[in-house]
């Protein structure tokens, strides 16, 4: 799992333009989470996966060789997990996130590249 910056390609006085991903996109999936609810547990052979929280605060974690780490994202934070990251979610806070894939997890195929990975 990696953090990505965020910065505004365009600023005027009505706001802001921010491109969260600039690489062809299979899939953009929204997904919401109750207070503790865990979500992902899981690997993609794969599939690159971008998530940009929308809204609550969640704690995402990653292993990295055999290391569990985690990290607190907030609204308006992104983070990317490349194929053969192990990543989970875990809502700190009733949460909604996008996510952006690239490979074939996407749609009807989620089972064919979406493999269980306990960490958390």
């Amino acid at each position: 799992m990696r953090r990505i910056k965020v910065e505004p390609a365009h600023i005027d006085h009505r706001g802001e333009i921010s491109d969260l991903v600039l690489e062809r996109i299979d899939a953009i999936t929204r997904i919401t989470f109750s207070v503790g609810a865990i979500r992902g547990n899981h690997v993609h052979k794969e599939t690159t996966q971008w998530t940009y929280v929308v809204s609550g605060k969640i704690e995402a974690f990653s292993e990295n060789d055999g290391e569990l780490t985690s990290e607190i994202f907030e609204p308006g934070d992104m983070f990317v997990s490349l194929p053969g990251d192990p990543h989970a979610m875990r809502a700190i806070s009733n949460s909604e996130i996008l996510v952006f894939t690239r490979g074939p997890r996407s749609g009807a195929d989620y089972a064919s590249d979406t493999f269980k990975f306990e960490l958390i």
